[in-house]
């Protein structure tokens, strides 16, 4: 059952794919049938919602506003008809979370623990996922909150919190550079290296570093899961890069973290982001707050 009316659904189908028959294979209507209903939505708000290419629509400024709005509604409309459905009311309470992986390693995991602890009648989900798809998920109401690097301005999404967290190498323990505070990227890749995929932010940075430098990188390993990147520099095949959200301070047995000093890194941002305009839910809500004070000692 859908509270949208049907002229919002066709268009943000047609947002989303970029073309109407495209929207009409995923709905399951004729494609005229949409057009009808988009061409309906503009006549009504008096201006275009979607700027006509030869291969497919992108929305205007209008349409960008008018987005966001029926994002909003359709979150909160399929949230009410579970209640509905379900018989669930408040005191039922529950929170989507998306992260990308450096954060499910320790801070939004340990921040679900602690949350729990007061709220024990709160109820979590979360999906790990690239950081694009994370922002995306919050932006389309799929997520109440996401956890996320991001490097420059975010216009689909709200964001509340906005940190540079540093980088640093993971070593072998007893390693030449694990009595180091701090090193260079000269000095980081002059050893065996494990590095994220080029569709990583850090790795963009990284790559980014390396050339100011005047440094060409053949990576050892490339990985963009944590957990193969410390089994790998724990068992002596090299070191890696990581995002410091907490290793630092909370150790992990077998390596050691040592900061990695450049400026390039500090183009990206840790992020707690939210949906542009919606009201969240008491629980959601208080969740993020939590997660915004937790990044909020990292910096």
């Amino acid at each position: 059952m859908q509270l949208v009316p049907v002229s919002l659904t066709y268009f943000l189908e047609v947002a989303r794919t970029g073309s109407v028959s495209e929207a009409a294979q995923t709905l399951n209507v004729a494609p005229s049938a949409i057009s009808r209903q988009i061409a309906k939505l503009e006549a009504g708000v008096g201006v275009p919602l979607f700027v006509r290419h030869p291969r497919g629509m992108t929305v205007t400024d209008a349409g960008s506003r008018l987005l966001a709005h029926a994002r909003r509604s359709e979150a909160e409309s399929a949230a009410l008809v579970d209640e509905l459905r379900t018989g669930r009311g408040a005191d039922v309470r529950s929170v989507t979370v998306t992260c990308s992986e450096g954060f499910a390693r320790r801070v939004v995991p340990g921040a679900m623990a602690d949350f729990r602890r007061a709220h024990p009648d709160v109820t979590f989900r979360l999906d790990i996922v690239h950081r694009q798809e994370a922002t995306r998920r919050v932006a389309e109401g799929i997520a109440d909150v996401a956890a996320t690097y991001a490097m420059g301005p975010q216009h689909d999404v709200r964001v509340e919190c906005a940190v540079v967290i540093p980088v640093a190498a993971i070593v072998p323990a007893g390693h030449e550079l694990a009595g180091r505070e701090r090193i260079t990227l000269a000095e980081l890749c002059a050893h065996p290296l494990a590095l994220g995929s080029a569709g990583t932010s850090q790795r963009e940075l990284f790559d980014i570093g390396a050339q100011l430098e005047g440094i060409t990188v053949r990576p050892a390993l490339v990985c963009d899961a944590l957990a193969p990147l410390y089994e790998f520099v724990r068992r002596g095949g090299g070191v890696a890069l990581v995002g410091d959200l907490g290793d630092l301070d909370e150790g992990t047995e077998g390596v050691v973290h040592v900061r990695v000093d450049h400026p390039v890194f500090r183009q990206r941002e840790a992020q707690v982001q939210t949906m542009l305009g919606r009201r969240l839910p008491w629980a959601a809500s208080q969740f993020t707050e939590l997660l915004v004070a937790r990044l909020d000692r990292r910096a």
